[in-house]
């Protein structure tokens, strides 16, 4: 069994004993040697009441029961308590594009701006949830782990840009394939991904990624970025825009969003697709289908606080000072 102190600090109450006893030591030696003042001491046992062999305990009866009495305060422990406690939530993996489409500007300023507000704006609807941030293009790497550390999003994401990962594309097994390995010790249940992308340059491993999804009881909420139109792609070298991305015949690339490889991500997985050109309506509307089909987390923590003794202290103490109420009615230190 392990034993600790519950009020650390009320040690210091200890340093009442040895002043107690100074005291007492101190009296006594007052009251003997005005005893010896009024008359000698042959004369003492019959001037004097005699007192009892058992009160002669006194003294230490003063010491004991307040020695007690701070060992309440003090309070001893023993064990750890282990208490559940059931909770509402989900652990939400938002999984990032970082593809060079989402520099495309036909949502203002730009795809990957639109993308990390609305990461910003979602969190800010949520509660308890746990969060984290997977980012991909033809790669895919975790940037933040699940945590309910809400202000650290942002500084988080800000610096994200699409040249983290260099290879490119978009591959959503690569992307489901890290986010399951950051929902290893979660429950089933209680796994979400809201997937944010334009789903363009897609290479062609969604169905892959369904399969995954759904084998690790995963939920996709897909959020779409760009419009049907499309915009080129811009080309950035150290921040500068150099030109737009040219396909093998030197035409400029437009870029589309790919509504329909998104919709079916989420559709096959139990989630629902949102448009993400919206900031105003998408983070609300995210939020609400994380919270559809919440499910219970059991949360099990070490109380050590689990087994008081403090009541047993107490209660010799008060015996000790009902002994001296009882046999000294005088309320003196006897000797």
């Amino acid at each position: 069994m392990n034993w600790y102190l519950g009020n650390n600090w009320y040690l210091l109450l200890l340093l009442v004993l040895p002043l107690l006893a100074w005291v007492i030591v101190k009296y006594l030696g007052w009251k003997k040697n005005k005893r010896k003042l009024f008359a000698e001491s042959k004369f003492h046992q019959n001037l004097f009441e005699k007192n009892t062999s058992f009160s002669k305990f006194f003294p230490v009866l003063y010491i004991l029961a307040v020695f007690f009495l701070v060992l309440s305060i003090i309070d001893i422990l023993s064990g750890f308590e282990k208490i559940k406690s059931v909770q509402k939530m989900n652990n939400v993996m938002f999984v990032m594009d970082v593809s060079n489409s989402m520099n495309a500007e036909d949502i203002d300023p730009d795809r990957l701006t639109q993308a990390k507000n609305i990461i910003i704006n979602t969190i800010k609807e949520l509660k308890n949830d746990k969060i984290g941030i997977v980012i991909f293009a033809g790669e895919a790497v975790s940037v933040m782990p699940l945590t309910t550390d809400y202000n650290s999003v942002e500084t988080y994401i800000s610096d994200l840009q699409t040249d983290n990962i260099t290879i490119q594309g978009t591959d959503f097994l690569k992307a489901m394939e890290v986010t399951v390995s950051k929902f290893k010790n979660i429950s089933k249940g209680s796994r979400k991904v809201v997937l944010i992308s334009d789903g363009e340059d897609n290479e062609g491993n969604d169905n892959a990624a369904i399969r995954l999804a759904n084998s690790e009881g995963i939920s996709i909420t897909s959020v779409g970025i760009g419009t049907d139109e499309g915009a080129p792609v811009p080309v950035y070298e150290f921040g500068q825009l150099e030109g737009y991305k040219l396909d093998a015949n030197g035409e400029t690339v437009i870029s589309k969003r790919q509504t329909d490889a998104l919709k079916k991500m989420a559709a096959s997985t139990g989630g629902n697709y949102i448009d993400g050109n919206n900031m105003k309506d998408a983070p609300k509307r995210i939020a609400e289908e994380l919270s559809k089909k919440m499910s219970s987390t059991d949360t099990e923590v070490n109380s050590r606080n689990a087994n008081h003794y403090y009541q047993y202290s107490l209660a010799v103490s008060i015996l000790i000072f009902m002994i001296i109420f009882i046999f000294n009615p005088k309320r003196d230190f006897n000797i």
